[in-house]
């Protein structure tokens, strides 16, 4: 009989006890901190559960029983817990593992701080309502928040310890929400339009603490998430590579399988044999609507798409071993098996690929695909533009606003009209449809939204050089623009990517912001100006070259950067004296964001200077340019300086 001793609380503890319960000849002692916890473990004949936290002496106590192993799986934030573990682990002379839980990506609107002093602090100097979501150990701490009555809303497990804490710490019952978890993303978004939130405190919990669906809901609402950044933890093991210790200790048996396979474009032929012989041997299929009336018929089956929802209901049904997740397409090809499988950790997980869409329509073309650049608009807001100009082939898979109709009509819009365009509807179905014809021919028509694109220009592959003629925008006098050479220099430091997302600071015409989105086609830029006929006439240049990844925005920096998602880069050709403030905000959302900032005045470019040692950068660079332009004279032409021009580059790394 092998006898195991685990220190529970998390998800990742109650998946261990779980797997270890489920094998034979073995004893399970679980420790928990509260009734609560208790109640999320299933009883079975070999676990007995100590409810209650435990004292180092408490723990030495329970460790006498004599235990072949003790796996720590107790809250990230849980530091002294875990040093008392440790410490009874050493003088009892019982083997510990320690088990990690899996970090989360914050998002855009991220703020981090190192306690809940600084966090308390932050939020003294701001306006506006907080939801808390930190459970109510610390509450009282909290209580220094400025109007900490009337602007804090706490939510807190169900429990008479929770809501005493609260109501000692000064809340009224009307702002405790008393709630048993888990919460998913559309819940944390009705909560905080609920009580008109303009910030949501959490810790990061990882995935299985539900900080992933608090990232989601503050980035749909545009709220800002402050962060109390949980203690790096090194040495340890995750859920999946806990379990295979286990197996190689003790001999145990694995854990769940689950497959994730690709079914291609939806018709039961175009599926593989391997596909179907793991349709046949699973006890459990998961999948969307459509992929379930084909292939799941009198088996057991749950309706999901979204990765959060699929990984849920495999964590919550342990009666199902053998468990086949469908994906449209294939597995590899913008499927959600990208997101599913880090869900996943825990278990024996394969993936079985699928024919993607792109393949099924150029076979049905008779075309090759090996020069075909893929993309998706499903869901996403990119310049359809900027891709087929840049491409002689491109694949687009639709889905949401982005129809066939719509891609043709602001193909049309763009100058593009000309372009072959190859529609496919409802690949591998009975009533299949492939439409050709030029943009402009099909705009006008009905697609199914099941549907594929592929558009060829022959004129493609059209080379982006940065620094566009400044007769490429227009312009108005009074209203500032950062000149061609300038700009073309500006761009190359700033160093973006694809993706990048932006800040242009006191935009003018908007020829930086332009230039930024035209490069970042599949990112985001943000020009902020604060005078409103700039505004407009940012616009009309956004306009003009059909830029769906812009945004102007009228407002005064600092202030308008607060709302703004964490940027990648941030030019700065303007700051109205407040420089040093929309640095550090920047800094805050993103501690290594990059930032090109230029000066012509002494004194911007004496606080530039100031800033660059001021904030600690790493990479820092000043280059002054000095551009002089041909000018004719008569029957000769002769050069006219410019303004100097300093440009400043500066970032952490």
């Amino acid at each position: 009989m092998y006898r195991i001793c685990v220190f529970a609380g998390t998800t990742e503890g109650r998946r261990i006890i779980d797997y270890l319960t489920e094998q034979e000849n073995t004893f399970v002692a679980a420790s928990v901190a509260t009734e609560y916890g208790e109640e999320l473990i299933e009883h079975k004949s070999n676990l007995h559960i100590y409810s209650g936290r435990m004292t180092e002496q408490e723990m030495e106590n329970l460790l006498d029983e004599g235990f072949d192993l003790t796996i720590d799986a107790t809250h990230p934030y849980a530091g002294e817990v875990t040093k008392n573990i440790v410490k009874a682990c050493e003088k009892k002379s019982c083997e510990y593992i320690r088990v990690l839980r899996d970090s989360t990506s914050a998002g855009e609107n991220a703020r981090f701080f190192s306690d809940i002093e600084s966090l308390v602090e932050f939020l003294s100097e701001q306006e506006g309502r907080v939801l808390l979501t930190t459970g109510s150990k610390d509450i009282l701490k909290y209580s220094e928040i400025k109007d900490f009555q009337e602007r804090i809303w706490a939510r807190v497990l169900p429990m008479e310890d929770s809501i005493s804490a609260c109501k000692e710490a000064g809340l009224a019952p009307s702002h405790i929400i008393a709630m048993q978890g888990p919460f998913s993303s559309e819940m944390n978004a009705a909560m905080l339009k609920s009580i008109g939130a303009d910030f949501l405190v959490t810790k990061d919990g990882g995935t299985s603490g539900g900080f992933k669906e608090k990232v989601e809901a503050a980035e749909e609402l545009g709220k800002a998430l402050l962060v109390i950044g949980r203690p790096e933890e090194k040495e340890g093991k995750t859920v999946k590579e806990t379990i295979s210790y286990l197996e190689d200790k003790f001999g145990f048996t694995g854990s769940r399988q689950v497959t994730v396979a690709g079914i291609g474009p939806g018709s039961e032929d175009m599926m593989t044999k391997e596909v179907r012989a793991s349709i046949d041997a699973a006890d459990l299929i998961i999948g969307a609507k459509r992929m379930l009336e084909n292939c799941a018929p009198g088996k057991q089956f749950f309706e999901a798409v979204k990765p959060e929802e699929i990984a849920e209901y495999i964590e919550e049904h342990h009666e199902y071993k053998n468990i086949l997740v469908l994906m449209s397409g294939d597995t590899g090809f913008y499927s959600g098996t990208k997101k599913l499988l880090p869900m996943l950790s825990a278990y024996s997980v394969k993936v079985l690929p699928g024919l993607s869409s792109l393949s099924v329509l150029a076979s049905r073309l008779g075309m090759s695909y090996e020069d075909i650049v893929p993309i998706s608009l499903h869901g996403r807001n990119a310049s359809i533009k900027k891709h087929v100009e840049r491409n002689k082939k491109l694949f687009v898979l639709t889905g949401g606003e982005n129809t066939p109709e719509k891609i043709c009509e602001d193909l049309t819009t763009a100058g593009l009209g000309h372009v072959k365009v190859y529609i496919g509807e409802r690949l591998s179905y009975p009533e299949e449809k492939i439409t050709e014809g030029e943009a402009r021919e099909l705009k006008d028509g009905e697609y199914n939204k099941l549907s594929a694109m592929i558009i060829e220009n022959k004129e493609g592959k059209k080379l982006y050089a940065p620094g566009l003629p400044d007769d490429a925008f227009k312009r108005l006098d009074g209203i500032p623009m950062t000149k061609s050479e300038v700009r073309a220099i500006s761009l190359s430091k700033l160093k973006l990517a694809e993706d990048s997302i932006c800040w242009d600071i006191g935009a003018g015409t908007g020829s930086v912001s332009i230039e930024m989105a035209i490069h970042a086609a599949a990112g985001k830029v943000y020009a902020v100006e604060k005078k409103k006929e700039a505004c407009k006439l940012a616009e009309e240049n956004k306009e003009n070259f059909n830029l769906v990844n812009l945004d102007i925005i009228e407002g005064t920096a600092p202030d308008i950067c607060e709302e703004l998602p964490a940027p990648t880069h941030v030019f700065i050709g303007g700051s109205s004296g407040k420089l040093r403030e929309i640095i550090e905000i920047a800094l805050g959302k993103n501690p290594s964001v990059r930032i090109v900032a230029t000066a012509i005045t002494l004194e911007s470019i004496a606080e530039l200077k100031e800033c660059m040692e001021a904030y600690f950068f790493d990479d820092t660079e000043v280059v002054s340019v000095t551009v002089a332009r041909d000018k004719k004279a008569g029957d000769y032409h002769i050069m006219t300086g410019q303004n100097p021009i300093y440009i400043f580059t500066m970032q952490k790394r």
